[in-house]
């Protein structure tokens, strides 16, 4: 069954007029959908009977199964229930300056990147443009239960869920599109960050389709041998034909990329992996973001020591390049980067 946000408005307006509601109470409903996240019950200026309505014929289609809190309720995951069919986890973290909500793009992923828990599920199902944006719908409305210590206002989008973005371009450009209209959702195109293995046809539609929005590299090797051992679509897109794509997508939209590294310990945390990475990073002018290896059940190599992770840090350093380690955040409810597995399940 569809949901309301695969809906467009002038489809909501045609939906409505056929049911005997004048054309404005669709502009009433869409904002309320869109700008103020409000779910039906919550819609004052719509009659019960409409409301009723809506429910059953074009349902939200956002259900939370269940919820983990970790970071003192700072970092909210939640197994939510897409369409009716689609179970999906996203993750809802509030920092002090912002609060960024991980969406994802895919049940599943059939990318295979060994390491991380949602390539170890395979894929399931791709997720529609409506039930992309549904889970930055619910973030906006959930934002404001978050502690008093985080904004608790909506600021960030990032696609580093589950699924690879890039795998599902034509919903998750859809999904971009409807979040960065200033009629729908209304949020900056510079607050959306796309994360991809490295599927350079997608770079390169991004470049033109939304070349304001970020993006963020998933390398964890510098050199073609082991990235092909950690990242299989390496093999149809080796290094040299990334960074062609991304160098591309740098002079089109004048941003810097983010390359992002998972730290595995005696794998790609060397020193001769930090300095195969500098001469591509400093290329680039990209952003080195180093993320500690969260553990997952069917990958048994073990994150970095943290004095691997200085060394690597201070190989990249001594090479003039922009690095920073991640705080992890949710590591302990599984909803740290790479953790994501519908492992959050309905109780009772």
């Amino acid at each position: 069954m569809p949901t309301v946000y695969d809906l467009n408005l002038e489809q909501l307006t045609d939906r409505l007029v056929a049911w005997g509601e004048p054309a404005f109470r669709a502009k009433q409903v869409w904002s309320q959908l869109w700008k103020r996240a409000a779910t039906y019950d919550r819609m004052s200026d719509v009659s019960p009977a409409l409301r009723e309505r809506l429910a059953q014929e074009l349902p939200l289609g956002v259900e939370m199964l269940d919820e983990r809190t970790a970071d003192r309720g700072a970092t909210r995951k939640a197994l939510l229930r897409l369409g009716g069919e689609h179970a999906i986890e996203t993750v809802l973290m509030g920092y002090r300056d912002r609060v960024t909500v991980c969406v994802s793009s895919q049940s599943g992923c059939a990318m295979g990147c060994t390491f991380c828990a949602t390539g170890q599920m395979g894929l399931r199902n791709n997720l529609t443009a409506g039930e992309i944006a549904a889970q930055v719908v619910w973030a906006r409305r959930e934002a404001a239960h978050l502690p008093d210590s985080t904004p608790q206002r909506l600021s960030n989008v990032v696609f580093m869920g589950m699924g690879e973005p890039l795998a599902n371009e034509r919903h998750v450009f859809g999904a971009i599109a409807r979040l960065t209209d200033p009629r729908a959702f209304g949020l900056g195109a510079r607050h959306v960050t796309v994360s991809t293995v490295g599927l350079v046809p997608g770079i390169r539609k991004l470049t033109t389709a939304h070349p304001q929005v970020g993006l963020a590299v998933s390398f964890h090797a510098a050199t073609d041998e082991v990235r092909s051992q950690l990242v299989p679509p390496n093999d149809l897109y080796p290094l040299a034909v990334l960074e062609d794509a991304m160098a591309a997508w740098r002079s089109a939209t004048h941003r810097r990329p983010s390359i992002e590294w998972a730290m595995i310990d005696q794998v790609n945390d060397t020193e001769e992996q930090a300095g195969a990475l500098a001469p591509i990073a400093r290329r680039l002018g990209a952003h080195v973001n180093l993320i500690p290896l969260n553990p997952t059940p069917g990958y048994q190599v073990v994150g970095s020591a943290p004095a691997r992770i200085r060394r690597f840090v201070e190989v990249l350093e001594r090479e003039k390049v922009n690095v920073t380690v991640r705080d992890t955040r949710g590591r302990t409810i599984d909803a740290a980067c790479g953790q994501l597995a519908l492992s959050a399940q309905p109780s009772g």
